[in-house]
């Protein structure tokens, strides 16, 4: 008997397709540790001891003092930045943990992709550039996006960019909350702080920074409308792959 053949799972073929788009953009791939420092998870990010941002993401703190697992992948960013000189543009795909309720849209342990550009003169239309072309590389020519304002520490402004609802096309449903719109990702001009902690220096050079939800896109790809079915086992999901 013919042995069964294996299939990659949505959420790796998701990311690497998200990778693929962002390597093919001159794009190098960064990784690094799960198990994370308070440092390079919340300080050297403008999150403070004492930050009511750090109150945004619930974190599995472990017996070891000071250590946790990451709650996203920007620490990856600051070590790199810490050890290269600018200009660069990296990624950072990888699981991440947040200790939250689980529900149609998250889950406590996720993937993300997190992305860099640091280098001389770099402004907000070459954020809005790079991600809008990134999306119509995933998704196609005829998407529609929206860039709103949004709040996080280690940028300034921030934003968040959202992707018409694949289910109702933008009238309004129980997957987009009736809005109309799928938030699937946060960015922004980095923080002068950031920089200057990690050692770039902020008055030559400047950056913009985004993050990815893997399991976001790829329920939008694939037309899945709840992320647990990703990680229940059950192979009549995998096995459409």
């Amino acid at each position: 008997m013919k042995p069964e053949t294996g299939h990659i799972h949505p959420i790796t073929r998701t990311a690497n397709d998200i990778v693929r788009v962002f390597t093919d953009m001159d794009f190098e791939v960064a990784l690094g540790p799960e198990i994370e420092d308070e440092y390079h998870n919340f300080d050297a990010l403008n999150i403070p001891k004492d930050h009511p941002a750090r109150d945004m993401q619930d974190t599995f703190w472990l017996t070891d003092p000071g250590k946790l697992l990451r709650t996203h992948t920007s620490n990856v960013q600051v070590r790199y930045m810490e050890e290269n000189n600018a200009p660069f543009k990296i990624v950072v795909p990888g699981k991440v943990f947040r200790y939250e309720a689980t529900d149609r849209t998250h889950e406590v342990a996720f993937h993300q992709i997190e992305g860099l550009v640091v280098g001389k003169n770099i402004t907000m239309g070459n954020l809005k550039f790079a991600l809008n072309s990134f999306l119509r590389k995933l998704f196609g020519d005829d998407i529609k996006t929206q860039f709103r304002p949004g709040y996080f520490p280690f940028v300034e402004p921030g934003v968040e960019i959202d992707l018409e609802c694949f289910k109702c096309k933008g009238n309004g449903c129980s997957t987009c909350s009736h809005s109309g719109w799928i938030e699937i990702l946060g960015a922004g001009m980095v923080h002068q702080n950031v920089l200057n902690e990690s050692g770039i220096n902020s008055n030559e050079y400047s950056g913009f920074a985004f993050g990815i939800g893997v399991d976001r896109i790829a329920m939008l790809k694939y037309g899945i409308d709840d992320v647990r079915h990703f990680y229940n086992g059950d192979l009549r999901l995998v096995n459409q792959f």
